[in-house]
């Protein structure tokens, strides 16, 4: 039997993972769920999964920090992050943090079925317009130096990204479950990193490299 751990903080998504998955896998298949980071940690201690579906934007911990935890105390373990942000914003720092695949929420549920049943068979699951990004920075990394957003961690880019959307730093510490307090540190660490000096800069560069939607 097959052990399958969806992760993500919304039970309507988890019943639909569930679904769409067993359409795709014809072997027994047992299912665990796991809404925030903290869980998904206990339960990948404790227990062993054939595959992580990992969502990104979480209360607390987020998934790139979980993903990483993850890998770090059982690399052999698949993930394949399942996102709402599109994935030139998120899809790089998943691989390179040791997904298995990245996928967004607004992908048919074909192609999540073939995310899964390629991670099952022991390979990753890259889609072309994530074979075109990697091959692209690994063209850029040749010939420039590192973008002022690649040296963010995972929490401050995640961070970034939220305020280049435009929510408020009130709105962005009840998301991410944090103090007002933490979120102005995170802000000022995010401008002094980049060498910027207000929000107005960062919107703009964000946008430029594709951080944020402005469809």
């Amino acid at each position: 039997m097959l052990n399958i751990l969806i992760v993500d903080d919304h039970a309507v998504v988890r019943r639909g993972l569930r679904e769409i998955i067993q359409e795709t896998v014809s072997k027994d298949i047992g299912f665990d769920e796991a809404a925030s980071g903290q869980e998904v940690l206990q339960k990948t201690a404790c227990n062993n999964y054939d595959l992580v579906l990992l969502d990104i934007s979480m209360p607390g911990r987020n998934g790139l920090d979980t993903l990483k935890v993850i890998k770090a105390e059982k690399p052999n373990l698949p993930v394949l992050v399942l996102s709402m942000h599109p994935e030139d914003q998120f899809a790089m720092r998943s691989y390179k943090a040791g997904a298995s695949g990245y996928i967004t929420k607004e992908s048919a549920p074909e192609e999540l079925q073939v995310a899964v049943s390629k991670i099952l068979q022991g390979k990753k699951y890259i889609s072309p317009y994530c074979s075109e990004m990697l091959l692209s920075e690994l063209r850029n990394e040749k010939t420039t130096g590192e973008a002022p957003h690649l040296t963010l961690s995972n929490r401050e880019y995640h961070v970034a990204c939220l305020i280049a959307s435009g929510k408020p730093l009130k709105e962005i510490a009840r998301e991410l479950m944090l103090s007002d307090k933490t979120i102005s540190t995170y802000r000022s660490r995010i401008l002094n990193k980049m060498n910027m000096k207000t929000n107005a800069e960062l919107i703009n560069y964000a946008i430029r490299h594709n951080m944020v939607n402005i469809g």
